[in-house]
């Protein structure tokens, strides 16, 4: 068609849709906290009255109109088969059109308003080109993981994650106990006593393990603290930064995870995943320096929280409960790491691992250490390991 022959493209009502979509999905949020949820909304939301648009109010030719949908859909369907498995998993499998369809939108109405004056040709051209590069660039991305207020970790799909340079670094860990498998469901092992070890035996009552905690400077013994309150009583924390700022006292890197931090005396232990291991560790609180490492040979991964596992560990009486995201849960030797006992909390219920993984931190009642699995609370005995009733 002549280009003077051709009616003029009616451009205004696209360029404010996506003015206002981007407003909306991208400032809004940073504006108005707790509108993250609009936000995303807002974008899908500017997509199809792009789309509206165009059909209906742009003027184009017909086959303009409608071969651009059809090439949309087309382009996210094709790429969504070839996206990395963090993209294409990612909000439960909706996270390529959450992030592609604002970009899309933005470069298509560029590519209606810079092209308004170029035959038909290249237009049409230059239009296949912008929306197969607009939805197949996505395919050379991947997301570490997204927050509440999605905002993604997106990085090059080739480059190294933080847990691959970890796993790379030459500095040696620090022998802990071997690696165990899930347990029947009799104990793995009893625990006896160690030369040297200042471990108190399992036999005390509550009184005295409260007693002993406090002697051993138990002051945060598992997620959210001593209460399961978060607070700290006693101390004062001066929040002006600007006249007295933190100071760093160490700095380590540690593998991906969910898991906080039990802290007894100079020693802090945490949950990490390593490669095909999901790690117990215990670290100096003074220095950083590791004390010990107990792994099981498990893995798991989704795409919204990444890799690891989720739980904190609690510590009680001499010893760690940690929970996996599989569903192992340990008891170990606080001092080393030793297993005093393991179990796969999901093969002993009959539970599958849930989409986000096993997420409780064990709480420790009287002679009991229960966890939640799958919607449900399963106790073991703390001495023994054996599942209570």
């Amino acid at each position: 068609m002549n280009i003077a022959a051709r009616k003029p493209l009616r451009l205004w009502p696209g360029v404010v849709i996506v003015i206002m979509q981007w407003l909306v999905r991208f400032v809004l949020p940073v504006a108005v906290p707790g509108t993250t949820t609009y936000g995303v909304i807002g974008g899908i939301i500017g997509g199809l009255a792009v789309v509206l648009w165009w059909i209906t109010f742009s003027r184009a030719p017909w086959l303009e109109r409608l071969g651009a949908i059809v090439l949309m859909i087309i382009a996210l369907f094709a790429t969504s088969r070839i996206v990395d498995v963090s993209i294409a998993e990612g909000a439960q499998g909706m996270l390529l059109p959450l992030l592609a369809i604002p970009v899309l939108s933005l470069a298509f109405v560029v590519w209606a308003v810079g092209t308004r004056n170029l035959p038909d040709g290249a237009r049409r051209s230059t239009m296949v080109a912008v929306i197969l590069i607009a939805c197949g660039g996505w395919a050379f991305v991947k997301t570490g993981g997204l927050t509440a207020n999605f905002q993604n970790d997106l990085q090059w799909r080739w480059s190294r994650t933080s847990e691959d340079r970890l796993l790379a670094q030459s500095e040696a860990e620090p022998a802990g106990s071997a690696p165990v498998r899930p347990a029947p469901e009799t104990p793995k092992q009893k625990p006896a006593p160690e030369s040297g070890n200042k471990v108190p035996p399992a036999t005390l009552t509550p009184a005295e393990e409260v007693r002993e905690e406090s002697r051993t400077g138990a002051v945060w013994p598992g997620f959210r603290g001593p209460r399961r309150d978060d607070i700290v009583p006693g101390v004062r924390i001066n929040t002006d930064w600007s006249a007295a700022p933190p100071v760093s006292l160490w700095r380590r890197p540690i593998g991906p995870g969910w898991s906080s931090f039990a802290v007894r005396g100079d020693l802090i232990y945490t949950q990490e995943q390593r490669g095909p291991d999901e790690i117990v560790s215990c670290y100096r609180l003074s220095t950083g320096k590791p004390v010990w490492v107990h792994r099981d040979r498990t893995r798991f991964w989704e795409s919204n929280g990444g890799a690891g596992p989720r739980g904190t560990p609690s510590f009680s009486n001499g010893r760690v409960y940690a929970f996996g995201a599989t569903g192992i849960l340990n008891a170990l030797n606080a001092n080393n790491g030793a297993v005093v006992w393991s179990h796969d909390a999901a093969s002993d219920t009959g539970a599958k691992i849930p989409q986000w993984g096993f997420a409780s931190s064990p709480l420790i009642l009287d002679d009991a250490v229960i966890v939640a699995v799958a919607g449900r609370l399963v106790a073991y005995d703390v001495r023994t390991g054996a599942q209570e009733a």
